[in-house]
């Protein structure tokens, strides 16, 4: 597969870096990566990316804005437990399909990159699920890193095969662990 080199742009490479990662993993994308797998000399990148640190975090970027779609698409008209499990399943599904790009997703941005990312939407969307909670601050806040840590950590879990050799089957689990956390959100506990 060779890339054109007309009409090579920052938005064409960045994609495809985003590929390379669901396809080797996303520790493994470099410039120097890219330009092998499409047959390009290394320079050739320079004037699209500074480095393998930009070219990552452009597909950070690209990952997080993919995430964020899927998501707002996914909870239009839903509320409660029908926008919980929505959203969890947007999640787990994004990081089955493209595991490349959901740990791109994972990467730390540096503050003005963050605010500027759509990571801003990703807790505008987990917030407006939890205002159908009634969560006050800061549990609110906590709240949302429950499920951040719930999420990442059972699609992280299962992906690396840590379900993989025992019943009940992982889908079972994780419709269980969406109605508890639904349970445990009506039930917050008093401070």
């Amino acid at each position: 597969m060779h890339m054109v080199r007309v009409g090579l742009t920052t938005e064409r490479l960045v994609r495809a870096g985003a590929e390379l990662a669901d396809e080797v993993g996303f520790d493994q994308v470099t410039v120097s990566a890219l330009a092998r797998h499409f047959d390009v000399k290394v320079a050739s990148l320079y004037s699209h990316v500074r480095n393998s640190h930009d070219l990552k975090t452009r597909i950070a970027l690209l990952a997080l804005a993919e995430l964020a779609d899927r998501g707002s698409t996914a909870l239009a008209g839903r509320a409660g437990k029908d926008a919980l499990a929505a959203f969890a399943n947007v999640y787990r599904d994004y990081a089955r399909e493209h595991p490349g790009r959901y740990a791109a997703a994972q990467l730390r941005l540096d503050p003005e990159t963050a605010a500027v990312s759509a990571g801003v939407r990703h807790a505008q969307m987990t917030r407006a699920i939890l205002r159908g909670y009634d969560l006050a601050e800061p549990d609110q806040t906590h709240a949302v890193r429950l499920l951040g840590s719930v999420f990442h950590g059972y699609v992280s879990l299962e992906m690396g095969g840590g379900f993989s050799h025992s019943a009940p089957d992982t889908q079972e689990t994780w419709t269980r662990i969406v109605d508890a956390l639904d349970a445990l959100l009506r039930n917050w506990p008093a401070a």
